[in-house]
């Protein structure tokens, strides 16, 4: 609309920046805020010693199930597809793996996941559409870690909730983690909406987070090794199909070339 937008341009320019300062405020306060939250509810606890308990016995269910999930289920997912070896992919994604662990972020970690994609040999095609749409949706590693995070704050309420209940709110802790975005700490939200929507109180999530930092970078890299075997899967099924478009651009190129030639020379 040339002249006549530009008022709503600048409403909306002000408005992202007016937004970024109040993140930057939020960003700020987040340190200080976490510094008296965690203690207040660690100073609450009756025994202490029993609740360590209970976080150590919940970090080690943690990370028994992302070893499996990640070492276990997703290969044979890859070999059930392909009929090749899972851990050839798993074992040229080290720096990506790397990356995982040390940002917390599978959205941070997408150009290197692409990078080892690439080196694999994977087609460019399927790594530059399955990574950055992995980094968002495939949420197998958080999936989990919350799922057992909402068993783990019930059983500590001891609230006695039918397996069926418990099964439902499983899935959908599950469910609401395909939409959760890809940073440190970036599944928490959902989780308390889902604790709050069953009538279960959401403060004890403090607890969760307060041991979330060394979790965290673990389920990241589960997370990284699922969109990895995911690209492999594709690649395998669309590899024919990849190549015969190449072929076809190839072709379409050449003839288009010899067009512009035969129309010079007339």
């Amino acid at each position: 609309m040339g002249s006549k937008g530009k008022p709503v341009l600048d409403f909306f320019q002000t408005l992202s920046e007016a937004s970024m300062i109040i993140m930057n405020w939020v960003v700020m306060i987040a340190p200080i805020a976490v510094v008296f939250l965690i203690p207040g509810k660690i100073l609450s606890i009756e025994d202490f010693k029993v609740m360590i308990a209970r976080l150590g016995i919940y970090v080690m269910t943690v990370f028994i199930g992302l070893i499996f999930h990640g070492f276990v289920t997703l290969p044979l997912i890859y070999f059930a597809c392909t009929r090749k070896s899972p851990y050839k992919i798993i074992s040229k994604i080290g720096p990506a793996i790397v990356t995982a662990c040390g940002t917390s972020s599978s959205t941070a970690t997408v150009p290197t996941t692409i990078q080892c994609l690439d080196r694999i040999g994977i087609d460019q095609k399927v790594s530059r559409f399955v990574a950055p749409i992995g980094a968002t949706i495939n949420m197998d590693g958080i999936a989990l870690y919350e799922a057992l995070g909402a068993i783990f704050i019930i059983q500590l309420r001891g609230l006695n909730f039918s397996l069926a209940r418990i099964i439902a709110i499983s899935v959908t802790c599950t469910i609401s983690c395909i939409g959760a975005a890809g940073l440190p700490n970036g599944g928490y939200v959902m989780l308390v909406v889902v604790l709050n929507s069953v009538g279960v109180p959401a403060e004890d999530v403090m607890l969760i987070i307060a041991i979330d930092c060394l979790v965290d970078r673990f389920r990241t890299a589960i997370n990284i090794i699922g969109d990895a075997l995911c690209a492999g899967i594709i690649s395998h099924y669309t590899k024919d199909t990849v190549d015969h478009v190449d072929l076809q651009d190839a072709a379409s190129t050449l003839l288009g070339v010899k067009d512009v030639e035969k129309n010079t020379k007339d």
